[in-house]
């Protein structure tokens, strides 16, 4: 329920950089402004799945290392060794 004395900024009509819109959207609510949502009918197919495993502290600083090294993220790194190694 909205609060009756909180104060709404009001949405600026545009901002300068991605920066300032992303940190006016996260100090503020898109709830706080119902007048500018409008209803959409897209559909959204997830067409992969990612998942989350846990790995040893020192396991981890390699791959940080080999992705810094290779100019990659560590998940790229993860995701072709296991792809090298499961084949």
């Amino acid at each position: 329920m909205r609060d009756k004395d909180k104060k709404i900024d009001s949405l600026p009509d545009s901002f300068e950089t991605e920066e300032k819109t992303g940190a006016f959207w996260d100090a503020h609510s898109t709830m706080d402004y119902p007048e500018h949502l409008e209803p959409s009918d897209d559909t959204i197919e997830i067409s992969e799945r990612v998942f989350e495993v846990q790995v040893a502290e020192d396991v981890f600083k390699k791959l940080e290392q080999a992705a810094t090294s290779l100019h990659l993220s560590v998940s790229t790194v993860v995701d072709k060794i296991l792809r090298k190694q499961l084949v």
